[in-house]
């Protein structure tokens, strides 16, 4: 059995920045299925589309002859497989709408707006060998429900197709969008962000020229930075070395008020400050909810915990991690006035309520960039001085690949239901004082750090999250829990 461990006491991220999928399969995970272009390319990606197309025929959510809309990003294989999706969508008797190369909720939005289902092209922020389908039902985002009424449409049924790729009915790009940044021009004056200069890291975003266009409509200077012409996986919960040094490069080379990107599909914001340090995506997404007036906040477990004690918000839902919950939560918590919802990777989920802006409960990079960048101009101040208000905690992250995930799942289970293992595991940082199971195991010791481990659903890998007051000791910290994991994954315990 081999172990890989990934850890760097710099960054403290996933290291290689790399979402790594079995080999042998094609698999669901917090938002789409995902996995090498050489198993989804082809039949594959005709049957899953073929598959999501019947369970909404099935459930009469849709009608034959009703439009599907679908989007793609910048990877070189997307094309040909979107080509692929519209057979699917056309052999099920449905219209299949080219809606281009453009951000994911851009292709979201539209469709959402037109009571239609929608397909996005995407592997995020995976490198160029790896692709995958994002589904929209006409109401959004689908459940994990329906993902399982998928992946039994998909079962059920014998392969119906083995090659070829059609044509599509329609266009809808030019009309996505418009319609998108028109819904920032109508939330923004257009003096919004006067008086900025703001760099825009481009690389092979699908939004790289709808920013720029954006920001110079409310008023900024956008300055373009690192355009590429082939594929390059910025994850905004794990920057490779070179985007980190980019940044500050670029922010040590101009004068700049912040620089600012995507990831591929654009649901993801990057943010960075006045020095071209990152800002965290949850960060990002309190200062989003701050300036939109959000009295309650939906947000994963992993979020850091002071959105509890930054008195930004009268109440803080946790879920599990992935979109997916959190629009669930967010519907649940809509009685309670606007809602904003998002994610440690920044993604921002609107609900109603908001003036001037149309819900979009599907994760979005524009709005917190743009709601970020407005408070600088609103305050006059340096982005690090409004971050550093929030007063954060640091939290770093790591995770063990290729592990033994029936002994990892043996050491989370007795974490979770045996008092006295807990409190001899965690007794040289002081006892157990909380412990959170909505998502692995999250554990907070009596000084207030946090140490969460949390299994992946669909990679033999686990994840290690900590928080603490120091970036020493959180290193400290994460460098614990992957040994005690190590110890576990591998029987040397």
């Amino acid at each position: 059995m081999r172990h890989e461990l990934y850890f760097d006491t710099d960054r403290g991220l996933f290291a290689d920045g790399i979402f790594h999928l079995s080999t042998d399969d094609l698999k669901f995970g917090t938002s789409g299925l995902r996995g090498l272009v050489s198993l989804l390319d082809g039949p594959p990606a005709f049957n899953w589309t073929f598959a999501f197309a019947q369970m909404l025929l099935e459930r009469g959510t849709i009608r034959p002859g009703d439009p599907v809309f679908i989007g793609r990003d910048l990877r070189s294989s997307s094309p040909a497989i979107s080509r692929r999706v519209a057979t699917a969508i056309a052999a099920c008797g449905l219209v299949p709408v080219d809606c281009g190369e453009l951000p994911t909720p851009a292709m979201a939005f539209h469709a959402m707006r037109l009571r239609a289902a929608s397909i996005m092209v995407t592997g995020s922020h995976i490198p160029d060998d790896r692709n995958g389908l994002k589904f929209y039902t006409p109401s959004g985002e689908i459940t994990k429900p329906d993902e399982t009424a998928i992946i039994a449409c998909h079962q059920g049924r014998s392969p119906v197709q083995t090659a070829g790729a059609g044509d599509f009915a329609a266009d809808a790009h030019d009309k996505a969008m418009v319609q998108y940044l028109d819904r920032y021009r109508a939330a923004f004056e257009p003096s919004a962000l006067a008086g900025l200069t703001v760099g825009v890291y481009q690389h092979s975003s699908v939004a790289r020229d709808m920013l720029a266009e954006i920001l110079s409509d409310l008023g900024a200077n956008p300055v373009a930075l690192g355009r590429s012409n082939v594929f390059v996986p910025v994850d905004t919960e794990a920057l490779r070395d070179e985007d980190i040094a980019l940044l500050r490069e670029w922010a040590g080379e101009r004068r700049l008020d912040a620089i600012v990107s995507t990831d591929g599909d654009a649901d993801r914001p990057l943010v960075a400050d006045e020095k071209g340090e990152f800002v965290r995506g949850d960060l990002v997404g309190a200062i989003t909810a701050s300036h939109l007036g959000a009295r309650t906040v939906v947000t994963p477990v992993t979020s850091n915990s002071a959105l509890e004690t930054c008195r930004s918000f009268a109440s803080v839902r946790r879920t599990r991690v992935g979109s997916p919950f959190v629009i669930e939560a967010m519907a649940d918590a809509a009685s309670h006035g606007l809602v904003v919802g998002f994610e440690a990777n920044g993604g921002v989920m609107l609900g109603a309520g908001a003036p001037d802006l149309e819900p979009l409960p599907t994760r979005d990079a524009f709005l917190p960039i743009l709601c970020t960048l407005a408070r600088i101009a609103i305050e006059q101040k340096p982005l690090s001085a409004i971050a550093a208000s929030y007063a954060f905690r640091q939290m770093l992250a790591d995770r063990l690949q290729n592990v033994d995930m029936v002994a990892v799942g043996t050491f989370l289970d007795r974490l979770r239901a045996d008092h006295e293992y807990r409190a001899r595991v965690f007794e040289d940082h002081g006892g157990v004082a909380q412990v959170n199971l909505v998502d692995g195991v999250r554990i907070q010791v009596a000084n207030g750090d946090i140490v969460h481990f949390r299994a992946s659903g669909n990679a033999p890998e686990i994840r290690c999250y900590v928080e603490a007051k120091t970036g020493n000791k959180a290193r400290e910290l994460l460098r614990w829990g992957l040994t005690i994991l190590l110890a576990h994954a591998t029987g040397t315990c």
